[in-house]
């Protein structure tokens, strides 16, 4: 009887130590769980925006001079020509420069400076951050369910809004015109700024090297496009140098050439004509419209180039920041270029030959500085294509974030400054666009024509909405809105019906280009939407697929073996076809797109899992479910860069793990498997009261998992892949609505096969990786 005592006594004290070490490991799981939920709301509030300060505020304004300033400071090189077609009057002369003079202050230094700057998208700018700002404050856009979770939405209160912000967000989230001419805005903004990515390099490029012909005027025309050429193509090639190094090295360039434009500007204004100072005045402008009209009204398309490249201000904003732009602006570039206009109208008003005006900026240098004038225009003409090929950069990367345009290669060119990038094919492509326009075009005067209209359309575009952002967003009372928007507006407008005037006479190209982009950008997304409507349907959750074997074993030493040392017997739901899952030894990684979530809870099972299982009837020993969330800084500790969880508590063996990885981490590498067998056998280690006790100390269950663990490390490792395979669905209607629907789907389909994968630097163990394939119809 004692010894039955003694054993009763060790079973019910076994018992007890089980269903401790069962309670802590739930404890354990759960707080697991929502330490998980926490660094996923944290990392969905990451803020982006880097506000540096000091030294690093004045090295970014110093590489902001090298890039974004290039276009708008070689303006002064042919303003004043484009404008006049013979020797101005004095009054009409004075009137032109006020006009000059007035659009930099209230177009570049007020607007864009002041007002357009602060509208960013957590630090991105462009007309499509406008419009992705606006989507956060306002259910305009439908969104991919697979990643919703992990866009940061801040609408606010409906009580917190002014009436007029009320109103105005209701009427977008109820009108789908609304929605659809906002998307077309956001759209048609950054494909004009690109297409000018395309023209701007030729322009100033090829105007640079004809300024040679000041000292060499037997340059033949071939010469200049072959000269142009080669430097084109120099140029793109050392744009993975980085926005960094470049704006670096260009920046003195730069800031030499409008420090000898402010010199000349002031000996100008010294020695000639000072009383054309009397520009200031915004009356002269007026005077200048009235008593000119029609001729006048005309003139504004040639006044325009005053101030193109002002939307790399706002475009390139993510690289610089606002503060480092604002200090370049109003320190350096506004003062230098406003006394290079003044410097040259004074010298055209006391120019005996009235010539000065067709060529003003080597006409109005002082004596003796022609040749160097002559070295620093080209060079400035030459970097002055920076600006717009680092905005396209920018911009393209905020159109791949949003789902407008299929993953490209992007490389991040900086450690410190998170939104410097560069983007291979993007500028191998933007390189044989310019090479091929300078080669047709092959003069400035044609280019000319094509030039300044997409610029002046994108200003109207971004004065729209962030008139929106106002209202809605800022909550501004509507009276102020409407009045800058009005002044705004109206400068706007009056520079853009003088513009378009130019489509017939070359404009159309850079029309055409963007409005090739902009239906790539909207084919793109409209094929996404498609395919996410498609794949909402595969969202299954695990009670849907899996349930507990309802077979019984066969005796009762098979129930204890079963249940002390192998999982419980899975098989799938009647859904899915039935029958028992056979378990093959082995890790199986499973590579998840949306981590669990998604907005419907973690019991959702990856695609690629609900795939394998159903076609092999098969469950790996040890199942990983593999998440991979970048996140917009250079790199995540190695101790802070893994999240793991239980898939499920009653799914054996199986887990989820999130890989938090940086820019600049190199997370898919050969020894992941390793990696994630030692982040498992940390957790599970971590679920009993003493995790530095020796296996054979460990509690049976957690013993059990550990021992599960390590057989699997030993048997195999395999990675499995989903590779889906969409076809077109057949759909009712008329035959016209069919015709236009396939050939959008189908045209859709050829770019997404012909496109990067977003793993496409996977470097994993090929031997161990398996792609499971499915169709999927849309």
């Amino acid at each position: 009887m004692p010894i039955a005592t003694d054993e009763a006594t060790a079973e019910s004290s076994s018992a007890a130590t089980d269903s401790e070490t069962a309670a802590a490991r739930e404890a354990w799981d759960i707080e697991h769980e929502e330490k998980a939920h926490q660094i996923a709301e944290g990392d969905l509030n990451l803020r982006l925006k880097q506000n540096h300060k000091g030294i690093i505020l004045l090295w970014l304004a110093w590489q902001s001079t090298g890039v974004i300033y290039g276009d708008i400071g070689t303006s002064p090189l042919y303003v004043y020509s484009s404008t006049f077609t013979s020797q101005p009057s004095y009054d009409d002369l004075v009137g032109a420069l006020s006009i000059i003079i007035w659009s930099l202050t209230l177009i570049v230094t007020v607007k864009y400076c002041f007002i357009v700057l602060c509208a960013d998208d957590d630090g991105q700018g462009g007309t499509f951050a406008l419009y992705s700002l606006l989507a956060r404050y306002a259910k305009i856009v439908r969104r991919d369910p697979n990643v919703s979770g992990m866009v940061r939405l801040e609408r606010q209160r409906t009580g917190d809004m002014k009436p007029a912000g009320r109103n105005v967000r209701a009427f977008l989230e109820h009108s789908p015109v609304s929605q659809g001419l906002l998307k077309a805005f956001g759209v048609l903004g950054v494909s004009m700024v690109m297409a000018d990515g395309v023209l701007t390099p030729a322009q100033s490029v090829l105007g640079a090297i004809q300024g040679i012909r000041v000292a060499n005027p037997d340059l033949g025309t071939s010469a200049i496009v072959g000269i142009s050429c080669t430097i084109l193509v120099a140029l793109f090639l050392i744009q993975p140098l980085g926005t960094t190094k470049v704006g670096t090295a260009f920046a003195p360039i730069v800031v030499i050439w409008l420090l000898f434009n402010l010199c000349s500007g002031i000996y100008n204004l010294a020695v000639h004509d000072h009383t054309v100072l009397k520009a200031f005045s915004p009356g002269y402008a007026f005077a200048y419209l009235v008593r000119n009209g029609r001729k006048g009204w005309e003139s504004l398309g040639g006044l325009l180039l005053a101030f193109t490249g002002v939307e790399a201000l706002f475009a390139d904003l993510g690289a610089f920041g606002k503060r480092a732009i604002q200090l370049s602006w109003l320190c350096l570039a506004f003062p230098c270029l406003l006394f290079a206009y003044i410097g040259q109208a004074a010298f055209i008003s006391a120019d005996k030959s009235q010539t000065a005006f067709t060529n003003p900026f080597f006409n109005a240098v002082p004596p003796g500085t022609l040749y160097f004038s002559l070295v620093i225009a080209v060079l400035a003409a030459i970097v002055a294509s920076q600006a717009m090929i680092t905005s396209s950069f920018q911009l393209l990367s905020q159109v791949m974030r949003l789902s407008y345009f299929p993953h490209i290669k992007t490389v991040h060119t900086s450690r410190q400054f998170h939104e410097q990038v560069y983007m291979p094919l993007a500028n191998w492509l933007l390189m044989i666009g310019t090479v091929i326009v300078t080669a047709v075009y092959n003069n400035t005067t044609s280019l000319g024509n094509a030039y300044g209209v997409c610029v002046i359309i994108v200003t109207m575009i971004t004065t729209c909405m962030v008139s929106l952002v106002a209202i809605i967003i800022w909550r501004i009372p509507l009276v102020i809105v409407l009045f800058f928007f009005a002044m705004f507006a109206s400068l706007d407008g009056a520079y853009m019906s003088s513009a378009l005037r130019k489509v017939p006479e070359g404009a159309w190209f850079t029309l055409v280009l963007a409005f090739v982009l902009a239906s790539i950008f909207v084919l793109w997304r409209w094929g996404k939407e498609q395919q996410w409507a498609a794949e909402a349907t595969d969202r299954v959750v695990q009670s849907q697929l899996l349930q507990l074997s309802r077979t019984p074993p066969a005796d009762a030493d098979t129930k204890k073996d079963s249940s002390s040392n192998a999982p419980p017997q899975l098989s799938l739901t009647e859904a899915f076809g039935g029958g028992d899952l056979s378990t093959a030894s082995g890790l199986g990684i499973f590579f998840d797109k949306t981590g669990g979530g998604g907005g419907g809870g973690d019991d959702i099972v990856p695609r690629v899992f609900t795939q394998f299982i159903r076609k092999f009837k098969a469950r790996p020993e040890l199942i990983v479910f593999f998440h991979m969330r970048p996140l917009s800084v250079p790199t995540v500790p190695a101790e802070e860069r893994f999240v793991v969880t239980r898939a499920n508590r009653h799914m054996p063996s199986s887990y989820r793990v999130t890989l938090r990885h940086g820019y600049l981490d190199n997370v898919l590498t050969h020894d992941l498997g390793l990696i994630i067998v030692e982040q498992l056998a940390s957790f599970i280690r971590g679920g009993v009261a003493d995790p530095g006790l020796p296996l054979e100390n460990l509690p049976p269950a957690v013993r059990n998992e550990i021992d599960a663990l390590g057989c699997s490390k030993t048997a195999q490792t395999v990675y499995i892949l989903g590779k889906m395979v969409m076809r077109v669905r057949p759909v009712p209607g008329s035959l016209i609505r069919r015709f236009i629907r396939t050939v959008m789907l189908r045209s859709y389909l050829w770019i997404r096969e012909n496109s990067r994968t977003k793993l496409a630097d996977l470097d994993l163990d090929y031997d161990n990786l398996v792609e499971v394939g499915f169709v999927k119809e849309i």
